[in-house]
């Protein structure tokens, strides 16, 4: 786990619904009587031009492609981002009608939320302040005189502002998943990804130039003179270099053996015995270390050669730009200004910045998220949406189950211990049922003299203060990753668990009073996505108690990794741009979940409608082509090319347009349900269609 400046965030997820109209391909399939019920699906979404068998995304959702325009603080658009929109919409509510509230206790989470928020859009205070904030650290940065000054101020300020170079954190164990122990992980690098520092392609030489052109321009604005700033954004680009080639690539380090290093303290201290390892474990509240796990001991080796090369400027080069990075969008608007338009505009290619007020918001949700949860929940989640969540999820746990014991591939043993590991899954529905206690974090709203600045750091090192708090104690397994108003869901390997926020709860994922088709097709496609990540390439190394070990025969894990280069050679073979790949390898896990997921809930459609009657028609459409149609709905998306390209880079899920189809191109059931054959579009031959769960 790469260690962030700031705010070290939890774990997260990936994760889409609109039309359909009959046509001669689908007709002769549609033979029941049509009853009249809203199937929630958008017709007007849909190109009735298209036949679906030849162009399934632009049949469902090529209207909405020729109308919608990417809003310009954005650098992608679709039905994740709009519900996120609306989300937010509901929570910015929520939350002014509490800044409203004069009877919220002032020492209440929702008070502290309030402050936040406030100092946030105090931009009057962060203007007037310039960079002071910043000037103590900077200080403390240009006193280093040799690596134990430089080791000593990295743990002195690793609790409210990592200085890169590395960083520790408490996590559960991968291989004692009960058990919190000490983990030693990578610096903190300006450019997102080791292939933009390591690969010569156009695209990575052309944004590193940037890189360095950005990084000159914000070293301006603490002071160094234009030809100093450009020496050391040089010097910066050479040195974050050197760093992340040293680093696993994208795919290596999503495999988890490979940043399982447990080691004793005895041996890290051989690993970089220029730290003094002991006094700065001491000095970040960890104390005494008799063991710990190193997620990339090379990256630690090359920390030691950095730190014998004895380039001590450079490394103060390093930590002033790390330290103004990590701050940047807590101080003046002109310097938050500044870099947006290298990480949002140059990266990403956006167009503008959001508005403050959901800047602002996005801060709040994202330290104090449970705050707003509460209220969020109580308003906008109703008990019945949970209800019929759980027996959804039942269904789609029962279609995986039987789909398990029908695999071909799968020796009788191995599949045993997959039905153990499912069966064992914990399921986490809407919100937590202990929340978050923010007691003992302060924040100060502007008029008590607070500002973001501070709140900031006053989060982080409360922050880490609960993270050093685990050690010693079991993993909390009833913690969650998200907050409630979070339109997301997610797998924890080591906790077995699959968790979904209320916010994702909603149309056009899931709503509870709809048909259940589109119910299945897509929150139900999303709940087989989270429980397929249990049996994905890096979740299956996972067994039934979250632990690292392998409940594989040899010749099953054989089977099962031919299958996987099979789905990702499919996916390799997709251009966005010209020039430009997804990476299959790098997307494996995210592909596996979205075929598993297909799947599962398309069984589980099949398992509600034995119990409960075939509705028939409507719309025009059978209950397993509204399925289909609700899955590439909840995946239309539009995006900057820019965003394209980063996306490939950094991002291990494919871009939305090919979630829409290529998943449901493997599957038998697609095929009869728009009567595709070999002529069309849709059709991949049988010969080359991936069957994994």
């Amino acid at each position: 786990m790469e260690i962030k400046t700031n705010f070290k965030k939890g774990v997260a997820f990936c994760a889409a619904i609109a039309i359909l109209h009959s046509c001669n391909s689908t007709q002769s399939i549609t033979e029941k009587k049509e009853v009249k019920t809203s199937s929630g699906i958008n017709l007007g979404y849909m190109d009735k031009s298209v036949n679906p068998a030849d162009d399934f995304n632009r049949y469902v959702n090529g209207t909405w492609l020729d109308k919608t325009e990417i809003p310009a603080d954005r650098t992608r658009w679709g039905s994740f981002d709009e519900l996120r929109k609306n989300t937010d919409n509901d929570v910015m509510a929520i939350l002014k009608e509490a800044i409203n509230d004069k009877t919220i206790d002032p020492n209440s989470d929702q008070a502290k939320a309030i402050n936040l928020y406030k100092s946030v859009l105090d931009t009057v205070s962060r203007n007037k302040q310039g960079i002071e904030p910043l000037k103590p650290y900077l200080a403390k940065i240009n006193a280093v005189q040799n690596a134990d000054q430089l080791v000593a101020l990295l743990a002195e300020m690793e609790p409210e502002m990592g200085l890169g170079f590395f960083g520790s954190y408490i996590g559960a164990d991968a291989k004692n998943s009960n058990k919190n122990v000490i983990y030693v992980g990578t610096g903190s690098l300006g450019l997102p990804d080791r292939d933009y520092y390591v690969s010569d392609a156009p695209d990575n030489k052309e944004k590193r130039e940037k890189y360095v052109a950005h990084v000159a321009r914000m070293l301006q604005f603490i002071g160094e003179s234009e030809a100093t700033a450009n020496a050391n954004a040089k010097k910066i680009l050479a040195l974050e270099t050197k760093m992340s080639t040293a680093t696993l690539d994208r795919v290596q380090r999503r495999d988890r053996r490979n940043t399982y290093n447990p080691m004793s303290f005895a041996d890290l201290q051989k690993l970089a015995p220029t730290v003094k390892w002991d006094t700065y474990f001491q000095s970040v509240g960890i104390g005494k270390v008799d063991s710990l796990v190193v997620s990339q001991p090379k990256y630690i080796q090359t920390v030691e050669t950095i730190l014998k090369d004895n380039q001590v400027e450079d490394w103060k080069a390093y930590m002033r730009w790390t330290a103004l990075r990590g701050s940047a969008g807590l101080l003046s608007t002109d310097i938050e200004n500044a870099n947006f338009d290298f990480y949002g505009k140059t990266l990403t290619g956006a167009v503008k910045q959001r508005p403050a007020e959901e800047r602002a918001l996005a801060t709040v949700n994202g330290r104090l998220g449970e705050a707003l949860g509460k209220l969020y929940v109580a308003k906008k989640f109703p008990p019945e949406a949970k209800e019929k969540a759980q027996a959804m999820i039942a269904n789609v746990m029962k279609a995986f189950d039987n789909r398990i014991d029908n695999l071909p591939w799968m020796t009788k043993a191995t599949k045993e211990n997959a039905k153990i590991k499912l069966n064992k899954f914990r399921v986490k529905i809407g919100y937590p049922d202990k929340w978050k206690d923010y007691s003992e974090l302060q924040v100060k709203a502007p008029e008590q003299g607070g500002t973001y600045f501070e709140n900031a750091r006053m989060y982080a090192k409360w922050s880490h203060k609960k993270n050093i708090e685990k050690l010693g104690k079991p993993v909390d397994k009833e913690e969650w990753g998200m907050s409630p108003q979070t339109v997301n869901a997610y797998f924890s390997p080591t906790n077995n668990e699959i968790v979904f926020p209320a916010a994702i709860l909603q149309p056009p994922f899931y709503d509870y009073k709809a048909d259940e088709a589109v119910n299945y097709g897509g929150i139900g496609a999303v709940i087989g996505h989270e429980i397929s990540h249990g049996f994905d390439d890096s979740g299956s190394r996972y067994n039934a108690d979250g632990n690292l070990v392998n409940w594989w025969s040899d010749e099953d894990l054989k089977q099962f990794t031919t299958l996987g280069s099979a789905l990702a050679d499919q996916y390799s073979a997709l251009e966005p741009l010209p020039g430009i790949f997804v990476d299959g390898k790098f997307t494996l896990g995210e592909n596996i979940g979205d075929l598993g997921g297909v799947n599962a809930a398309f069984d589980g459609l099949q398992i509600y409608l034995k119990e409960n009657g075939n509705p028939g028609l409507i719309d025009g459409f059978t209950p397993e082509q509204r399925f289909f149609i609700s899955w590439a709905t909840i995946w239309r998306s539009k995006m900057r090319d820019e965003a394209i390209k980063n996306q490939v880079k950094t991002d291990p899920h494919s871009p939305g347009m090919y979630r829409a189809y290529v998943p449901l191109q493997n599957v038998e059931a697609f095929y009869k349900a728009f009567n595709i054959l070999p002529h069309n579009g849709m059709y991949l031959p049988f010969e080359k269609r991936v069957k994994i769960w």
